[in-house]
């Protein structure tokens, strides 16, 4: 399944160890919004491993599901790698 993983992670150790993690699971796309292709056993074994490292009183990590309509329909501009192939807008 897509998800598109994005966090606000308060303390700077927190944030160094989240953002490893999330790095052996995906791409990142900008400093805290990861583009993620797992199944549900992964994605699972992602969330249980980052409640080991952030506090849940301070930091927050969000995962937004995307069906593969909804990955397909994303409109990118610029320079952007892409897990998945996605069509260019031209503007007119």
């Amino acid at each position: 399944m897509w998800i598109l993983a994005i966090y606000d992670i308060r303390d700077e150790k927190r944030l160094n160890k989240v953002a490893k993690l999330m790095e052996s699971y995906g791409q990142r796309v900008q400093r805290s919004v990861f583009e993620l292709d797992l199944d549900r056993f992964a994605l699972i074994a992602l969330q249980e491993q980052l409640l080991e490292i952030i506090n849940k009183d301070e930091d927050a990590v969000k995962f937004f599901r995307l069906c593969n309509k909804c990955w397909e329909k994303c409109i990118v501009f610029g320079n952007c790698s892409r897990s998945l192939p996605l069509k260019e807008l031209d503007i007119i």
